[in-house]
């Protein structure tokens, strides 16, 4: 059995960024998460896709963000359990032990909950002929960009990443952007932007439809849509992107005693904590009166949950808030001395 200060589920940007707020406090963790690589959302759903919203970083992708986190928490020497999923969680004492499906087992007084939403798979096209052309012509998630230049891409969804894919794509590909309904629910600022585009003729935005048949048969060809008057259009189509969200699933977090709010985990908003002692949530998963969904609240959460993290793993020490700027101990930690 491992032994550490701090066990933490999900390796997203938050659950990274909690690496880094508590190794400058001097605290070991563990991460686990059940994909094949950290970097959660970002790197699952949208690696190459622009975010705009951290803070003093102007524009970067899913994948550059990632990237940087682990670069910054590199001096803390953390190790990863990637692969593996937690299957159990239980008390001993004033610890917490986590076993996971490979049998791995850690001990720890801490464990921080960043598991973003879950297990998560994306809401999938409708039709049943779609499957045999999933992974070849018809995805959930852009890897990446450049394999989808000087094609015929057909974008379903109303948020913000068929928005945001819509605009990006429509610089060197032909886009037809199809929702079912009239109105989008994707930032103002973008939708105009391709409503602009669409007065230019560089774009195509169909709206009050849905897809009602696929023709193709080792590539796919084209596609129709059905409006809701009956009307039905063909398109030609060499790539489906479907940004429908996600189907979100807890697994065993749903499972372990925690105050659930629908799919969230309530947590005290002034350390994060849910209402098992010692078990904190943050991201995604938490809710709290206020809660916004965003990168940046996440960071903030996890700052505020190290520091009772600290107060549980040094019960001893008197926990004295440092600036990085000025306190040689973190420099020394970071590898700045």
């Amino acid at each position: 059995m491992k032994k550490t200060d701090v066990i933490i589920i999900g390796a997203g940007p938050v659950g990274l960024f909690a690496v880094h707020q508590l190794g400058i406090k001097g605290l070991k963790a563990v991460v686990i998460d059940n994909l094949d690589k950290a970097g959660g959302q970002c790197i699952e759903l949208y690696p190459d896709k622009p975010i705009y919203d951290i803070p003093a970083v102007p524009e970067c992708t899913g994948e550059e963000l990632t990237k940087r986190l682990l670069e910054q928490i590199k001096p803390f020497k953390t190790e990863f359990y990637l692969n593996e999923r937690v299957e159990e969680v239980h008390p001993e004492k004033e610890n917490w032990i986590v076993k996971t499906n490979n049998k791995e087992e850690f001990m720890a007084p801490n464990i921080i909950i960043a598991g973003g939403v879950g297990s998560f798979e994306p809401r999938k096209v409708s039709l049943k002929e779609c499957e045999k052309f999933e992974g070849k012509s018809v995805f959930y998630a852009v890897r990446n960009k450049d394999n989808f230049k000087n094609k015929n891409i057909s974008i379903f969804g109303g948020g913000d990443s068929a928005l945001d894919w819509a605009l990006e794509l429509s610089k060197f590909s032909k886009i037809t952007l199809i929702h079912r309904r009239d109105e989008f629910r994707g930032a103002q600022h973008t939708l105009s932007e391709l409503r602009k585009l669409e007065k230019e003729g560089k774009i195509f935005i169909k709206t009050s439809c849905q897809i009602d048949s696929i023709e193709g048969e080792k590539e796919l060809k084209s596609i129709t849509i059905k409006y809701d008057d009956g009307k039905t259009e063909k398109i030609s189509t060499d790539f489906i992107l479907g940004f429908f969200g996600l189907i979100m699933k807890l697994g065993p977090i749903a499972e372990w005693g925690l105050n659930m709010d629908k799919k969230t985990i309530e947590v005290n908003p002034e350390n994060f904590e849910t209402n098992k002692k010692g078990i904190f949530a943050a991201g995604d998963i938490c809710s709290y009166p206020g809660k916004l969904k965003l990168i940046l609240s996440g960071f903030h959460e996890v700052a505020l949950a190290s520091v009772e993290c600290f107060k549980r793993a040094r019960p001893n020490e008197k926990y004295r808030f440092e600036f990085t700027t000025s306190s040689r101990t973190i420099q020394d930690r970071l590898g700045k001395k």
